[in-house]
């Protein structure tokens, strides 16, 4: 996915000089209190940190190369490390890392834009020679690339220019798994999902709504849940979808974290999984094979995209951060299993 959307003029670089003169003080005593080495008073260290803060004050990006070695480091920034899939993302990325003599440095932003941006000044400030992330806003991404730092975005893109992305044909997988239970003959076919503001559920909606436009069938709205979108409960809100008139017939569930909602919801009121509902997961996780019957469900290659991202954001800190951007989409497959069979009549 190349990374769309108007370019941004850079902000004005806020500089040590800028901060020594917020906190009415000299820059040697604001270098001090900032690098935490050398003497200064603590309210004095408190005033300027303030100050930083107030500013958006970062280290210059350039320093990283200090005495002409690069620092080592990689920031890797995720959304929720207990969600498998980012583990496993995690796992790529350090795979390919680590055989190249990189240390990472892993951060949870718990989905807030403000822990974001807040790790990319953390980033900075070590001199890492590059950020790969999964954005939850534009902020971090643009923060780290007006710096001059080397970044590359997984799973979801921002729109920010200046940076590479590597991501999965969602559209394609959800495509995927709706034209299969629409082959076995399902025309009530709902979708669970909890956000459509990222492209990754823009597109899997997208997908899903293409599939049952190709095959003569309106997507009715009464059979979309978007989670994103209510301030109730996400347990109530698939409960009351699941009492849809006419009922449902089978479930697309559009990742992980909606498919154990929609699973567990199944299960607590004795739905027979797949006799009178069946379920489509996006994303594949081990507990989708240990259940019975096993979830069939669209597998993502989450371990090659964290690879992907690393060699590219390598290749990017190699030339110095400069070039063209990068855009790659790997492809998602389809795992039949026993959780899909045609509607009882």
């Amino acid at each position: 996915m190349a990374g769309g959307g108007p370019e941004r003029g850079k902000r004005t670089r806020v500089t040590l000089r800028d901060v020594a003169e917020s906190a009415q003080t000299s820059r040697s005593t604001a270098s001090r209190a900032l690098s935490g080495s050398g003497y200064v008073a603590e309210h004095i260290r408190e005033r300027v940190q303030a100050a930083a803060d107030r500013l958006g004050y970062v280290p210059d990006v350039s320093a990283r190369t200090l005495k002409g070695r690069a620092s080592g480091v990689i920031g890797l920034l995720v959304s929720d490390l207990r969600n498998q899939f980012y583990a496993e993302l995690a796992a790529g990325v350090e795979h390919t890392l680590s055989a190249e003599g990189y240390q990472v440095v892993l951060v949870d932003d718990h989905g807030s834009a403000e822990r974001a941006v807040d790790a990319a000044r953390a980033f900075l400030a070590m001199r890492a020679d590059g950020v790969l992330l999964a954005p939850v806003g534009r902020e971090a991404t643009e923060l780290l690339v007006e710096h001059g730092m080397p970044v590359t975005e997984v799973d979801r893109r921002s729109g920010v220019r200046g940076c590479d992305v590597v991501s999965i044909d969602s559209e394609a997988g959800a495509r995927a798994a709706v034209d299969h239970l629409l082959a076995l003959g399902h025309r009530a076919v709902g979708v669970v999902i909890d956000e459509t503001f990222w492209d990754t559920g823009r597109d899997r909606l997208k997908g899903y709504r293409g599939a049952l436009r190709a095959a003569g069938l309106t997507a009715q709205r009464r059979y979309v849940l978007d989670l994103g979108q209510t301030d109730r409960p996400a347990r109530e809100e698939v409960a009351r979808f699941l009492d849809s008139q006419p009922p449902l017939t089978a479930v697309f569930a559009a990742n992980n974290v909606v498919a154990e909602l929609v699973w567990l919801e199944l299960k607590r009121r004795a739905v027979r999984v797949p006799e009178q509902c069946s379920v489509v997961s996006f994303d594949d996780l081990p507990w989708m094979r240990m259940v019975s019957p096993a979830v069939t469900a669209v597998r993502q290659p989450v371990f090659a995209m964290g690879e992907r991202a690393a060699g590219l954001l390598l290749e990017r800190v190699r030339r110095g951060g400069g070039g063209r951007s990068a855009s790659h989409v790997l492809q998602p497959e389809l795992v039949v299993r026993d959780s899909t069979s045609a509607p009882a009549h």
